[in-house]
């Protein structure tokens, strides 16, 4: 071959090392493109997975399945990549206040409370004021609240979902301050003034739900433990027939800045939302975030007629129906404020969300508008 022929080989020979020199170039630096996209990809991920919000478990341990519960919890945080989630047990010394509190010091961005309605208010208390939201796995007897925000009842692992993926609602709060306590006691469970430390008896009583004195208080006192452990919330039923002869009271209500009045009932009703359990909605204006409180005089005369009248009402108000009927022996009268007096005459029990506050003769009460963020479901599009 001519020099120029050999001159063209070499050429054609260097044009095709060039070219597949450059598809290797080529196929690196793709590889190379979709690992850095890949790592970025996973940078955030992973930054999300080390910061994801710290949930906080203030448990009841005397509450069934508390136990089986605990190891359920950390397979849920775990598999939604948030960190290892704060568990803190209650004890009857501090029924979750402290606890709750040094949950939120610690950087907990979420609390879920786990227990019943006892639970649930000491951690509220806690939270209070905070922005620092409550989630609820109710395992109690009446579940108030839970019922209230349309919390599942039986699943708790619905309502531990619901409490990482919902959303945050801020909710009126309630707060009861005994003013007056009164000597004595109907029995040994629930301890009269003089047996109280000064603190306890200075302190302010928060309520989610209803607080109230009269025919109810009575019947959450008399409650027993054990039956309502067999049969839930029909145990303050069967309860509240002991007192369905009671005495009316004699109150003197103070609402705002109104003058006082003067009435006659078997019990008096102070709620921040109305639904029982039995499907009972006691009172049908209440509004969870209206910034006021509703009150329900419960008034009967005449024995059983009165108190089956009674029923007729909450039942036919529970579907929206108000009864004008004149001289009822059985009603439920109602009203808004938000601050109320309660004196009176003799003393009686006083309950806030099923607890036991102890004897009374003057109370009162007034709303905190949007204290407490709790956790519900998303809203329906």
């Amino acid at each position: 071959m001519s020099w120029v022929e050999w001159v063209a080989v070499v050429a054609a020979v260097l044009a095709l090392v060039a070219v597949c020199l450059g598809l290797w170039v080529f196929q690196q630096q793709r590889r190379l493109r979709v690992h850095v996209s890949d790592t970025a990809a996973a940078a955030p991920q992973a930054e999300e997975r080390a910061s994801g919000k710290v949930v906080a478990f203030i448990a009841n341990p005397s509450k069934p399945d508390v136990v089986a519960l605990r190891a359920q919890v950390r397979k849920a945080t775990s598999e939604q990549y948030l960190p290892e989630p704060m568990w803190i047990e209650t004890s009857v010394e501090d029924p979750g206040v402290g606890q709750a509190r040094k949950a939120v010091e610690d950087g907990a961005d979420l609390v879920v409370a786990v227990g019943g309605d006892g639970t649930v208010r000491a951690v509220a208390e806690a939270l209070a004021g905070t922005g620092v939201p409550m989630g609820l796995m109710p395992l109690g007897t009446g579940n108030l609240l839970a019922r209230n925000l349309d919390i599942p009842l039986s699943d708790p692992l619905a309502a531990l979902q619901l409490a990482l993926d919902g959303r945050d609602m801020p909710m009126d709060v309630g707060w009861l301050h005994v003013e007056k306590w009164e000597a004595g006691t109907d029995d040994d469970d629930h301890p009269a003034a003089d047996d109280q430390d000064d603190e306890d008896k200075q302190r302010d009583h928060l309520f989610l739900v209803i607080a109230g004195l009269g025919f109810d208080a009575a019947m959450v006192a008399d409650a027993d433990d054990q039956l309502k452990a067999k049969v839930g919330w029909i145990a303050y039923f069967v309860a509240g027939v002991k007192h369905l002869h009671g005495r009316r009271l004699r109150i003197r209500l103070h609402l705002d800045d109104q003058p006082a009045r003067a009435l006659r009932a078997r019990s008096l009703l102070v709620g921040n939302c109305g639904r029982l359990p039995g499907g009972i909605t006691l009172l049908p204006d209440a509004v969870i975030d209206d910034g006021v409180l509703d009150i329900a005089t419960i008034d009967t005369r005449g024995g059983i007629a009165g108190w089956a009248q009674l029923m007729g009402e909450v039942a036919l108000q529970g579907v929206g129906v108000r009864s004008e009927l004149p001289n009822k022996i059985g009603r439920i009268d109602h009203a808004r404020a938000r601050t109320v007096r309660i004196e009176v005459q003799g003393g009686e029990h006083v309950q806030v969300d099923g607890d036991i506050v102890g004897r009374a003769s003057e109370v009162t009460a007034r709303v905190d508008p949007g204290a407490l963020v709790v956790r519900v479901a998303q809203a329906s599009s």
